[in-house]
């Protein structure tokens, strides 16, 4: 829902091109966890840490939309597993080194995509992706 009203002020203030908001009709589990604020800005970044590591970075897992509330989950017993949403990788492109740093740290290189749509684009940030490329199964 954070990101959904980031998308929306992002969509009404953006003078320099087109933007399309793709929704999901499923019900998705919220990440509670996080201040809203935090979430609603981690968004209008481009890619935030939905859920920071308790333990030494090990592992990245990166999802965006209803893929999010699986990486989630596949993060639970791992403690040095950071999650990222990243709703989307041009505003992301366009934040400085120092927060992309912050973001996807370069000392771990073990990163993981979650999609459920064209997983290609993932493979500048993550080693693996795990994904379906087609529509429906």
């Amino acid at each position: 829902a954070e990101e959904t009203a980031a998308a929306m002020i992002h969509s009404v203030t953006r003078k320099e091109g087109p933007v399309a908001l793709i929704f999901s009709r499923q019900n998705l589990d919220q990440n509670g966890a996080m201040d809203y604020l935090e979430r609603r800005e981690g968004t209008l970044k481009g890619a935030y840490v939905a859920k920071k590591e308790s333990a030494d970075l090990d592992l990245i897992i990166m999802a965006t939309g209803s893929e999010v509330q699986h990486a989630l989950k596949a993060a639970e017993d791992l403690p040095g597993a950071r999650v990222v949403s990243m709703p989307c990788m041009e505003l992301f492109e366009r934040q400085s080194d120092d927060y992309k740093e912050s973001v996807f740290p370069s000392s771990c290189t073990k990163r993981i995509a979650m999609e459920a749509g064209v997983t290609g684009l993932w493979y500048k940030y993550a080693s693996k992706v795990v994904g379906v490329d087609k529509f429906g199964f």
